[in-house]
């Protein structure tokens, strides 16, 4: 019953919000219709990789939910890149990296810590994702440190986004080769798959297909949007982009924590950030480059802070493997402050 509600509503949402594109409605409107329908596309692509990652056997899998975990937020970024809103670009993945460490973890740990007094994790996994996270941190502050002309700002930036995806690479081959034995009691949990392989593949292309077309519908009202409200791209492309595209990833971690497997939650929260930042943002300075125009991967000052006291933070709490909604609390009250601070620059 759940289900076919979910559906239902997606179909009618990308139903209206292609019909309010193409007939030109007000922005506003189109943005809302469009951001609720992409995060109904959002989920529909996550309970299709899910699927499909069940036969696929475990190393595919793993590989497939780590590529398909943040791809409504990439197809969003790749139209932004191709606007050339390479500040909002690097926004949302300011946004994203924040968001999971802050609002996604804060709310998971509220949320379960009210169920449960106490909540238990692996500490060495949670650990040493926040510690391969510290490496995104410095990654991303080293091309900001340095004094270049602009054509050896995007030669530098290329060079930087190729060593973080080998980087990235590495870390498939660790937790899905050399060391998957380690990893297999720390899988996040999935009940049986409700398709059929060939329907599973099947809704893949077509979840991934949606996610594209109400992307760029989305995508294409974001200018309108931020000069009508007076919002700035770094506001939108941190706070609304990056919370739209990650929704139904942020839904799944609460649920988990809500059942008491906060390390499930917390894998995906962590986990998510550093797929952000050693995939996903130098993966999106190559797509800048075929465009024809290499986006550069130097963040501003504010933003920068933004995810290194987000890793700080993140990495504190976790270091002892136990949580409670307090602490949920505490990185919530630092998300909003960021927030709010993001708004009035």
């Amino acid at each position: 019953m759940k289900q076919k509600l979910f559906f239902s509503t997606l179909i009618v949402l990308f139903v209206i919000s292609g019909f309010a594109h193409y007939t030109h409605q007000d922005s506003t409107l189109q943005f809302v219709l469009c951001a609720l329908a992409i995060v109904f596309a959002a989920g529909f692509l996550g309970k299709a990789t899910e699927s499909v990652a069940h036969y696929a056997g475990q190393r595919m899998g793993g590989f497939l939910n780590a590529t398909f975990g943040n791809a409504a937020e990439l197809i969003i970024a790749i139209f932004l890149v191709k606007n050339m809103h390479f500040e909002m670009v690097k926004a949302s993945i300011t946004g994203s990296i924040i968001g999971n460490m802050l609002l996604v973890l804060g709310l998971s740990l509220l949320v379960g810590g009210l169920r449960f007094k106490v909540q238990k994790f692996n500490v060495m996994m949670a650990g040493h994702n926040a510690s391969l996270m510290l490496l995104g941190v410095i990654a991303l502050f080293i091309p900001a440190m340095i004094v270049l002309s602009p054509i050896e700002v995007k030669n530098f930036s290329l060079i930087i986004a190729g060593i973080l995806i080998v980087a990235y690479l590495l870390w498939l081959l660790f937790s899905m080769v050399t060391h998957k034995d380690e990893m297999a009691d720390l899988a996040i949990e999935h009940s049986d798959p409700v398709w059929g392989k060939s329907k599973s593949i099947l809704y893949l292309i077509i979840a991934t297909g949606m996610v594209v077309l109400i992307s760029e519908w989305l995508v294409g009202n974001i200018e309108v949007l931020t000069e009508k409200f007076g919002w700035s791209e770094l506001f939108v492309g941190a706070f609304v982009i990056a919370i739209v595209g990650n929704a139904a990833e942020h839904s799944a971690a609460i649920m988990l924590a809500a059942k008491n497997k906060m390390g499930a939650a917390v894998e995906i929260a962590i986990g998510s950030s550093l797929q952000i930042a050693l995939f996903v943002a130098p993966a999106l300075v190559f797509i800048s480059w075929m465009f024809g125009n290499t986006m550069d991967i130097i963040f501003t000052i504010p933003e920068l802070v933004a995810i290194a006291v987000s890793v700080f933070i993140a990495k504190s709490i976790s270091r002892d493997g136990s949580t409670n909604w307090y602490e949920g609390v505490l990185l919530l009250v630092v998300y909003i402050m960021l927030a709010i601070a993001f708004y009035m620059i």
